[in-house]
């Protein structure tokens, strides 16, 4: 039996069934490329009134300012050339600011309405640092005492987050001191986080919950045409999956984890494909229009089977993180909580899909942080198109 889809709506009305192909999807590049139209659900701005301190009218008026910093994006990245230093939104000032080494890229780049700081390095710049760092873990596994590293565009610097209760192993030491050393643009910056490893968010089986497989259960991210994007590390190749009711939905198709985390499940059996994300019964189900990135700084809500509804702020791109199975590369941070079986579960911003949930650290009574894995490189790698309406 399969619930109805309204504001109680199972999170497995999300599986997908028979849709005729390309029927109200857009693909990733499509979406990514076009400045989105807000049109978010209740459950979107009631989330952010409640996570995120803001009333309706600011929440409305945010999305609105992040929509058109999504769009600007592209335009100002273009008018500031090699100087280009990275973008991010500030919710302070509802504006796209953008990073750029000299004067005369700061003056294109406000031709085209964005604020925008002179820094040090250029994104070029910063993204080799990151990669470095990457080239060095794969070479040799980072110490458990590292947490993650990437591009924090604010600072200007690449961050490597190391344990507050690892921070003086000789192994976390070694690996720092051997960053610091491959860094010939000196961005590498050190911070010191929670004593606690990120870990992935699945856990056991536990009926009644939007999707088990293999022993383990995690959340669905996002309806594509003919199935659903999860997260690689809730997949195994082949495995049946069963939706909240227990019943047969359809079989892993492809995933991969570590290095990325993300998998996509075919559907049948009566199941179909929605462009919703649920609101559990509390607040009404989102909408999902496209998959626009959000720049760094915008809001985000996350929706999980454990934690359900969550808000915060993106943190950072391009982020790898320490997992005990490997590291992920090329995440996004983000400062909403999520805990154990939301794996795999959505994270949107306005109408647009963001990505799918992979770990962190923390829970939603202390709070933390949590990565995922942007949906559009799940769009291409696996040549999938999102549901849209």
């Amino acid at each position: 039996m399969k619930r109805r889809i309204g504001t109680i709506m199972g999170l497995s009305a999300l599986l997908a069934g028979a849709v005729a192909a390309g029927a109200g999807a857009t693909s990733a590049t499509a979406s990514a490329s076009a400045a989105p139209k807000v049109d978010a659900s209740a459950a979107v701005v009631d989330a952010m009134v409640h996570d995120l301190g803001l009333t309706k009218d600011q929440a409305q008026r945010q999305l609105q300012q992040q929509a058109a910093a999504s769009g600007l994006a592209p335009k100002a990245e273009k008018a500031a050339g090699s100087a280009y230093g990275g973008s991010w939104f500030d919710r302070k000032d509802g504006r796209l600011v953008v990073a750029v080494t000299d004067a005369d890229a700061a003056r294109a780049v406000a031709g085209t309405g964005a604020a925008t700081r002179v820094v040090t390095r250029t994104a070029a710049q910063l993204d080799a640092a990151k990669s470095a760092i990457d080239a060095q873990a794969r070479k040799q596994k980072a110490p458990a005492g590292v947490s993650s590293w990437g591009v924090d565009l604010a600072s200007n610097s690449v961050v490597v987050s190391v344990r507050a209760d690892k921070a003086a192993d000789p192994a976390v030491r070694a690996f720092v001191a051997r960053a610091e050393r491959g860094d010939s643009a000196k961005a590498v910056t050190v911070r010191t986080t929670a004593a606690a490893a990120p870990t992935t968010l699945s856990a056991g089986t536990v009926g009644g919950d939007p999707y088990t497989s293999h022993g383990i259960r995690c959340s669905i991210g996002f309806s594509v045409v003919g199935g659903f994007v999860t997260a690689g590390h809730c997949s195994q190749a082949g495995a049946a999956v069963y939706g909240w009711d227990g019943s047969y939905v359809g079989n892993f198709q492809a995933g991969t984890f570590p290095g990325n985390d993300y998998s996509w499940v075919n559907v049948g059996s009566g199941w179909w494909t929605v462009n919703v994300v649920l609101g559990w019964g509390t607040v009404s189900d989102a909408l999902v229009h496209g998959s626009a990135v959000a720049p760094v700084g915008s809001s985000v809500c996350r929706s999980g089977s454990t934690t359900h509804w969550h808000c915060g702020t993106v943190l950072g791109m391009n982020q790898t993180v320490n997992y005990s199975q490997g590291s992920v590369y090329g995440l996004t941070e983000t400062n909403v909580c999520a805990e154990p079986g939301d794996s795999g579960g959505s994270f949107i911003t306005g109408d647009q899909a963001q990505g799918v949930t992979s770990g962190g650290y923390g829970n939603c009574s202390s709070g933390g942080e949590t990565w995922f894995q942007p949906v559009n490189p799940i769009l291409s790698a696996y040549h999938l198109t999102l549901q849209t309406s």
